[in-house]
């Protein structure tokens, strides 16, 4: 729970960071790298159901 609370106030602060020095360039570069990661952590959890197909 609490992990989830730190994000939710890390991603609060960075929008707020880039809001003030109107850096909007970097929003879409995070939620790239955000997807990015998930694909990443999706891969790898669904990997060993892969491999028992082959």
């Amino acid at each position: 729970m609490a992990r989830g609370r730190s994000s939710i106030k890390l991603l609060k602060q960075f929008s707020q960071f880039a809001r003030e020095n109107r850096m909007y360039w970097l929003i879409p570069l995070m939620i790239v790298l955000g997807v990015a990661a998930l694909l990443v952590v999706a891969g790898q959890t669904a990997a060993p159901l892969i491999y028992t197909l082959f």
